[in-house]
């Protein structure tokens, strides 16, 4: 062999060792929190293209780009169980008040989901929209998702179909059961969105069209999700005097559809109401002694966030929000509406009652400019500087604004939100957009957990109260949520799994946002991976948006 050759095969054998010991990325000196729940240790990540390629000592290895995680956790990228980012995103896909808290995956559909929609609901949500304005380009669930990932996004996104979404898609707005036919195409409706890519089935029920569903509806719905191995996932007929019969109804539902179930922000609200918890809490660990996967999702705030029409029964949305608007307008009912709003209702969730006071009612987002002036009011300021009462001011500004109008309803209380956290079948949610601290978000105010529901997990409730330890925050946070979706690859940090990742301080983490300044990002959070690519660097969002349309157990089932 002459030396020529010699030299070349010498060459061609250490670019081969070149190779191998190189990656894209390497995560160095980071103490290593799996997702599984187990007790964290030092490791280096080596990411190729979107994928962990190695977990282990990299020091031999090289790569394009090194991010040094010297005294911080390394974790996998964190699940919003409960995301209200459909418009948001649209408006910014860089979901900066999420992923500056860690999170890689919003999950949409709580009743309502941007798809299936047919020509009278699209043109319905284009004149229902207010400071977002878009067109709504889509046909189906998938298309919309398809539509954020095309449009670049940076965070993953996947989405229930929403259980009023099929319901006004084959039957309209009305308060009526569906015929046997009806019911059929409904559950084809299901199907076709579960073979989309959906999750399964998400229901609001203390909202109209939803409320008008009965059991057997739902049953129905869950059995053509379950056919794909979807999930039922619902805000439940109440959490506030009929909390516990509502949780039987979940719980009938998932037996009866043999699927899995979780309940939406689990709570007990409204102070009457908040012994019940603990009984809550037993009929779902008894049923899951039973067998049925019952899982739970919650916020950790005391305020829960929705509309003013909360305020009354869904028997005035019949036929839909412009029914509702007219009605208001009516002076017999709206005295029948007056009283209504201070009834301690059992047939339908009065949240206005549940909250004791007016001065518990704050106001959060309004469409028109000229009512804009009462953000950050509450319903009782506002009704005393118009010199009515505060049922009367509730009607006129719903009336006005041609909207729901956004507010929170302060509900719950602070040890109910601990026992919850400790739970280890509740993982966590925002229930709210993702948002930016400029622009047109600042337009109307936010509720505090859109920019720090899953930071205060970390800080306030692991690090500072040490309700749960920091592995089981980040297991909740990851591993829990993927594996009631039934995710591949996700939700934790092993090799060959997608590079989804979260750099943070467990001693600086902290969340900022409040009730009077919500649009503060929270701190702590230093770097985050979104499919191996770098959305957040030293802090800074880099601008990269590739977050992908994560598709549920059916997808491309026939």
């Amino acid at each position: 062999m002459n030396k020529q050759l010699l030299i070349a095969l010498a060459l061609i054998g250490l670019a081969g060792c070149k190779r191998q010991g190189h990656f894209d990325k390497i995560i160095r000196n980071g103490l290593v929190y799996d997702g599984r729940g187990g007790a964290p240790y030092r490791a280096d990540l080596g990411i190729n293209a979107d994928t962990i390629a190695a977990i282990g000592d990299l020091s031999g290895y090289s790569a394009g780009v090194e991010t040094d995680a010297q005294g911080k956790a390394v974790a996998p990228g964190f699940i919003n169980m409960l995301s209200q980012a459909q418009e948001s995103l649209i408006a910014d896909g860089r979901s900066q008040s999420d992923i500056r808290q860690g999170v890689t995956l919003e999950v949409m559909g709580e009743g309502s989901s941007m798809g299936p929609v047919n020509p009278k609901m699209k043109k319905e949500m284009e004149d229902g929209e207010g400071d977002i304005k878009y067109k709504v380009t889509w046909k189906t669930l998938g298309d919309y998702l398809d539509f954020l990932q095309k449009k670049g996004v940076s965070c993953n996104v996947a989405s229930f179909v929403g259980a009023g979404t099929v319901r006004t898609y084959v039957i309209g707005e009305d308060d009526r059961a569906p015929t046997p036919v009806e019911l059929a195409q409904m559950q084809e409706v299901v199907r076709q969105a579960m073979r989309d890519g959906a999750m399964g089935v998400g229901s609001s029920l203390i909202y109209p069209p939803d409320f008008f569903a009965k059991t057997d509806e739902l049953i129905a719905l869950s059995q053509a999700a379950s056919q794909y191995s979807g999930m039922y996932i619902s805000h439940m007929r109440s959490e506030g005097n009929r909390v516990n019969e509502a949780l039987n109804e979940l719980i009938t539902i998932a037996r009866k559809a043999k699927i899995r179930a979780e309940i939406y922000h689990m709570k007990a609200a409204g102070k009457a109401n908040w012994g019940k918890l603990d009984s809550m809490i037993r009929q779902v660990e008894d049923a899951r002694k039973q067998g049925l996967q019952i899982t739970a999702n919650m916020y950790t705030y005391l305020a829960g966030a929705t509309g003013l029409t909360s305020a009354f029964p869904p028997s005035l949305q019949d036929g839909g929000f412009d029914k509702l608007r007219q009605r208001l307008q009516d002076p017999k009912i709206r005295a029948q509406m007056a009283k209504a709003m201070d009834s301690n209702a059992t047939d339908w969730e009065n949240l206005y009652y549940g909250c004791g006071s007016p001065e518990n009612v704050l106001l959060l987002s309004f469409k028109q400019d000229s009512l804009k002036k009462f953000t950050g009011k509450t319903l009782g300021e506002v009704a005393r500087l118009r010199h009515k009462s505060p049922e009367e001011t509730a009607m006129d500004l719903i009336v006005q604004d041609s909207t729901r109008i956004g507010v929170a309803y302060f509900l719950m209380t602070e040890a109910n939100v601990k026992k919850q956290v400790a739970l280890p079948w509740v993982s966590f949610c925002s229930d709210e957009g993702s948002y930016t601290d400029s622009g047109v978000f600042l337009k109307s105010a936010a509720h505090p957990r859109a920019y720090g529901s899953f930071i205060r997990v970390l800080g306030k409730y692991a690090r500072d109260e040490k309700v749960i330890s920091l592995q089981e925050a980040v297991r909740k946070l990851a591993y829990l949520p993927a594996t009631n979706l039934r995710l591949k690859k996700r939700g934790a940090l092993l090799k060959g799994y997608y590079a989804d990742v979260v750099i943070f301080d467990p001693k600086t983490v902290i969340d900022h946002a409040t009730y009077t300044r919500p649009h503060q990002y929270a701190t702590g959070v230093s770097d985050v991976f979104v499919n191996g690519v770098q959305v957040l660097k030293n802090g800074q969002h880099t601008g990269a948006t590739p977050g992908r349309f994560v598709k549920g157990p059916g997808y491309g089932m026939k």
